[in-house]
Parts: structure tokens; sequence; C-alpha cells
């Protein structure tokens, strides 16, 4: 055997050996994992991802892991590293990350990636729940409800149907008694507006009679004035005839 061919087949037989262990090492990890023994599991996970950064189920795994041992930081960080390169798997890691930051009440990105699961796959049913139910949290219930509707949609025979259904129920209750609610306010507002206008009429007739009255009496007292300042030039022109008598009257 020449020495190249000897070389090859080594590197075969180590290949072999090696990609045998690695995988090995996973399958043991993912059984721990399905188990439920996340702290079993977390070495020989690690070890498949330190053997093969390409390998998204052990990094899928690996996050759960993290998260389930309270290592949110750790979680976060191993679904990021994931996102750009996941696939297929993308959806599910986009999802993963909404959840953790669901948990850690950082609701403004645990939407982002609810949101960003689902326009990687508009079929995901669970991205929806999840932002329905975030959405809720929120106050946004207008938000909410196609959330739910779609996620019933897609999953039809959800246990939890029963549950969203009524809370469905709740939602469309409550705007139905939002819409009575404005109805009755504009109808309050439009009989306030009429009352006002009503009364501004009013005040503005008795206004005008007041105006009226005023102008009246100011025609009454200007009249009176004119008589009596004729009356006055009268009586002064009959005495300025009289003529004045200088002798002596004299008594016989």
């Amino acid at each position: 055997m020449t020495g190249f061919k000897y070389t090859v087949l080594l590197f075969f037989l180590f290949f072999g050996v090696f990609s045998g262990a690695q995988e090995g090492g996973f399958k043991r990890g993912e059984e721990l994992f399905m188990g439920n023994k996340p702290q079993e599991a977390l070495g020989f996970l690690e070890a498949a991802i330190a053997q093969d950064p390409a390998h998204l189920r052990a990094y899928l795994y690996l996050g759960h892991i993290y998260q389930q041992l309270g290592r949110t930081d750790d979680a976060i960080a191993i679904y990021r590293k994931l996102l750009p390169r996941a696939g297929d798997e993308a959806p599910r890691a986009a999802f993963n990350l909404g959840n953790i930051y669901f948990l850690t009440g950082n609701i403004e990105y645990a939407e982002e990636f609810y949101s960003q699961a689902i326009s990687m796959d508009s079929a995901y049913g669970p991205a929806y729940l999840n932002r329905a139910n975030l959405r809720i949290k929120k106050g946004e219930l207008a938000e909410a409800l196609p959330d739910y509707e779609l996620y019933l949609s897609l999953e039809p025979h959800s246990v939890k149907r029963p549950q969203i259904e009524q809370l469905c129920a709740l939602i469309r209750a409550e705007f139905a008694a939002e819409e009575r609610r404005r109805i009755l306010a504009a109808e309050e507002a439009e009989r306030e507006r009429v009352r006002a206008a009503a009364e501004a009429e009013r005040q503005r007739i008795l206004a005008e009679e007041a105006e009226a009255r005023r102008q009246s009496l100011l025609r009454e007292v200007s009249a009176s004035l004119q008589s009596a300042a004729e009356e006055t030039r009268g009586a002064s022109a009959g005495t300025e005839n009289v003529q004045a008598y200088d002798g002596e009257f004299e008594m016989e």
C-alpha cells in the first residue's frame, strides 16, 4: 500500500470514528434532554456544539436547557447565535427567543421575535398564540383577537381551544360594550350640544329683548327731555315782551 493510500485510509477511519463518537454524544444528550434531565444533558450537548458548530438541533436543545436552568443570558446568546443560520429551524429559534423575553418581562422584544417567527412561517401556530397572550398583557384586545382566531384555524384540535374561545367571546363582548358606551356617549354629547345651542339662543333672545328695552327707554327719556326743553323755551319767549314800568303808583 502506498503512503498516500495509507494516509487516506487512516483519515477516513479516524473521521468515521470521530463522527460516530460525536453523534453518539449528541444522541446521549438528546436522550437525557427528552428524559427531562437537563443538567445531565448539558455537557453532552455543549460538547456536540463544540465539535460541530453547525449542529442545529444541539443549539435548540441547549438553548432550552439554559432556559430550564435559569441561565437566561446564555439561552438568549445561543438562540441569537443560531438564528441567522438556523434555516428551517429559524421560526422555532425566533419563537423560543420570544418566549425567553416574554418570561423576563421584555415585552417589546418578545413581540418582535414572535412576529419574526410568523414572518418566517405564516403557519407557525404557537407564535400566534403567544403573541396574542402578550397583546392581552399589553391591553391590546383588538390586536390579540385576530391572533387567537388564526391560531385556532391552524390548530383546530388544540386542547386550549375551549379557553381560547371563551376568551375570544369575552373580548367580543367587551367590544360590543365599548361600542354601546361610545354610542351612548355620542348621543349624550349630541343632547348636550342641542341643550347648549338652545341655551345660547335663549340668551341671545334675552339679550336682544334687553337691548330693545334699553333702546326704548333711551328714546322715551330723550323724547321727555326734548319736550321739557321746548316748554322751557316757550316760557322764556312769553316774558320777553313785557315792558318794565318805571313810574310811581299814586293813590287817590
